[in-house]
């Protein structure tokens, strides 16, 4: 890695590629405590240079607390969390920040900054290094690709809730690390605008990046993810292509819901659809909520 010396500030590794395929970020038997209950309880999952990697399940199975522990964001009482080949905790807030961007479910600011300006909140991590030359470009870029560029001089707070979403996406673009973390980045964006984002998120992985996205719509996850984890009962209880992991056995079981699955009649992916000849009460769950 490279060492970068600032006058005034501490001396920052600035982060070397993960080459294509290896490992960015790796959680391994993590266990998460809320209270006296376990939102996580031996959850395991690699994220790969060059991939993206959805995670999904049910409302309150954990996909949001995995997405946490494997930003360092969040330390588990058991089990490890490595970032970059090492251990989460071992870098500082500002090392992780170039290695590392995360988007939350919710954008939220308390000042009326210019859309623009939150964008560029996005290169922070990088000021003082020699990649700050990039700011300028990479501000553009991300504005450019979430289509938010025409109202760059709009407040934030005056935004729409899909408008601030992809500012926010925007941001998390800019600051250019290998490993990105994204909460739901599509819960608050219309038909056009869902599919614009899983396309961004193929193009970070062909640039090399490693992607993570938390997603709840399982016909986006089996489009756009070349991996996928299905989150249940607190660890990941199958990961792999969607393909292979999209069965309507598993899916019905963790979803509680009867569901088929069909290939796609050209492309072959596979359709997740409810079996709406029963409501699913009746179906046990392996893992309570």
């Amino acid at each position: 890695m490279g060492v970068i010396g600032v006058f005034g500030r501490r001396t920052r590794e600035l982060p070397e590629a993960v080459p294509h395929g290896g490992l960015a970020a790796e959680a391994d038997g993590v266990r998460v405590l809320r209270g006296r209950r376990a939102v996580l309880d031996g959850a395991s999952v690699g994220v790969r240079a060059g991939e993206v990697l959805a995670l999904v399940g049910p409302n309150g199975a954990g996909k949001s607390t995995l997405l946490a522990a494997l930003a360092g964001d969040l330390a588990p009482a058991a089990g490890s969390v490595r970032i970059g080949g090492r251990a989460a905790g071992e870098w500082s807030a500002p090392e992780l920040a170039l290695r590392r961007a995360v988007l939350p479910q919710t954008a939220e600011l308390s000042f009326p900054f210019p859309v623009a300006e939150v964008v560029r909140m996005g290169r922070a991590p990088w000021a003082g290094t020699v990649r700050e030359a990039e700011d300028a470009a990479a501000v553009a870029e991300a504005m450019a690709a979430t289509e938010v560029a025409g109202f760059a001089a709009r407040p934030f707070s005056a935004l729409s809730g899909g408008e601030r979403a992809r500012v926010a996406l925007a941001r998390v673009l800019a600051q250019r690390t290998g490993l990105l973390l994204l909460d739901e980045p599509t819960a608050a964006l219309d038909l056009r605008h869902q599919e614009l984002v899983l396309r961004i998120c193929r193009e970070r992985a062909a640039a090399g990046d490693a992607v993570v996205v938390v997603l709840h719509d399982l016909g986006l996850a089996a489009a756009y993810a070349d991996r996928v984890g299905v989150v249940h009962g607190g660890t990941v209880a199958a990961a792999g292509p969607p393909a292979e992991v999209f069965g309507a056995e598993l899916l019905g079981r963790v979803y509680r819901q009867p569901v088929e699955v069909f290939p796609h009649p050209r492309t072959g992916v596979p359709l997740v659809v409810p079996d709406r000849r029963t409501t699913g009460a009746d179906i046990p769950s392996k893992h309570p909520a």
